[in-house]
């Protein structure tokens, strides 16, 4: 009763900007419907960092990340493929695979991403080693208004959400600027030292409504 109780307050919340240090987002089963969505007053992007840790066992196909607008679905997307080591990144409905990343079942990663419309380059870190640089998108930027997904995969707008393509598990410290991070920042990040917090999404200060069976909860830390 009382975790229905707790998931019914946590639906029902407005986007009020909350501090989530030491806290983590758990996605505990597969469906279609459960999801965070996330509010930035940002609608106009030139450039995009996103670094998140996400915690998970599974072996399919799953959404880490997910930014849609009204004109573009893809506009910006983290796609986690079932080949373990791969990713699929979506800019602007256009995407590129970065593969040979060292991605383990049932272990916390810092997987950040980066993107600039001047040059059109996408890079991934995981545990703050890179993949290659690859062009994806150039010339337009990412324009709102900007609807935001953690835990499932936009198919429409603020919708058309897969099964099969849900994320299961845990994820936190989720921070996006609209400027590209350097490695050394990013490297940064990924080791958990001081850091500027995300100028667009900024987890210390973080507005997002959940629908659907999400919890948010004290994030698990090792007693070593």
């Amino acid at each position: 009763m009382l975790l229905l109780l707790l998931l019914v307050m946590l639906t029902s919340c407005g986007a009020i900007p909350q501090d989530l240090s030491n806290k983590m987002f758990t996605f505990p089963q597969e469906t279609n419907t459960a999801h965070v969505r996330v509010t930035t007053s940002r609608q106009d992007l030139s450039a995009v960092t996103v670094c998140f840790r996400s915690f998970t066992d599974l072996k399919r196909e799953h959404s880490l990340f997910s930014l849609a607008t009204p004109s573009v679905i893809n506009d910006f997307l983290i796609y986690k493929k079932a080949v373990n080591g791969a990713v699929n990144l979506y800019v602007r409905d256009k995407w590129v695979d970065l593969e040979g990343l060292a991605y383990k079942l049932n272990t916390w990663h810092s997987i950040c991403s980066t993107w600039d419309a001047t040059s059109g380059l996408v890079q991934l870190w995981v545990d703050g080693m890179p993949s290659s640089r690859k062009f994806v998108s150039s010339g337009s930027n990412i324009s709102g208004p900007i609807i935001i997904v953690l835990g499932q995969e936009q198919d429409s707008y603020g919708g058309g959400f897969d099964i099969k393509q849900s994320f299961v598990g845990m994820m936190s410290d989720v921070h996006m600027w609209d400027y590209t991070l350097s490695s050394c920042e990013i490297e940064t990040y990924s080791n958990k030292f001081s850091f500027t917090p995300g100028n667009v999404l900024n987890w210390n200060a973080f507005e997002f409504q959940i629908a659907g069976r999400v919890l948010l909860e004290n994030k698990q830390e090792s007693c070593q």
